[in-house]
């Protein structure tokens, strides 16, 4: 710390002027504690005091329950920003632009679906009914919005960078279900004229109906319905 004056004395309490500043940095902000002493007008840095960090995974999923319901253009960095609880400088130093952001949710949501998707399959030692699990829970969640199907309805194939995230996660889901659905051939529950990768193709295209059909005030009768015709639509 640099020297006062020589003529220094001991400052008296109205000398001292107290306060508080926040310097961003990556991963969260700096408190820093700032004392001027009026005495002889010498600002000086009294303590680092803590870093003001966040949990970078809850951000993130707060992120992708804004995007889920609002999609990439409805979505506003105020509301990220908002859901998220961190500041704007942070949002930016951590996840980048709010496109790069939008990324990561879509790669952490499709991921995550996947493996919840497969823990239900395989969760039945019937082959059917796990594949009957997978569409009893697409209905069970059919009040919250699919980030995947509707990131698809935004941007289509347009952003290559996006359809590779998805593909990722469907690749793996699409593998999980095909071997499901090739047990339940060997079973005799499931058609044994078609062939597994088409089984879960139409499967998946039906599950993606029924989540645009919700959006669009489909009740839980309905989905039940359609979750039932493709059942019977592929034994």
């Amino acid at each position: 710390m640099p020297a006062g004056p020589s003529n220094w004395e001991p400052p008296g309490p109205r000398d001292i002027v107290k306060g508080r500043i926040e310097v961003p940095t990556h991963g969260g902000q700096f408190l820093v504690d700032l004392i001027i002493d009026r005495s002889f007008q010498y600002p000086y840095i009294a303590s680092m005091a803590r870093t003001k960090e966040f949990d970078k995974d809850e951000a993130l999923i707060a992120a992708i329950e804004v995007f889920r319901e609002h999609g990439f253009e409805g979505t506003s960095t105020e509301m990220l920003v908002g859901a998220m609880k961190i500041g704007r400088q942070s949002l930016y130093d951590t996840f980048g632009d709010k496109w790069k952001l939008y990324c990561l949710a879509v790669e952490r949501y499709s991921a995550d679906e996947a493996s919840a998707h497969i823990a239900v399959m395989r969760g039945e030692a019937n082959a059917l009914d796990g594949i009957r699990a997978m569409i009893l829970r697409v209905i069970e969640n059919a009040g919250k919005a699919c980030l995947g199907v509707n990131s698809i309805c935004e941007f289509g194939q347009s952003r290559p960078d996006l359809s590779s995230l998805r593909n990722a996660a469907d690749r793996r889901l699409k593998a999980a279900a095909c071997e499901r659905i090739g047990e339940a051939q060997l079973a005799g529950d499931v058609d044994k004229s078609l062939s597994a990768e088409a089984v879960a193709d139409f499967l998946f295209a039906n599950i993606a109906g029924m989540r645009i059909a919700v959006r669009a005030g489909a009740g839980r009768d309905h989905l039940q319905s359609l979750g039932q015709l493709a059942i019977r639509a592929i034994t």
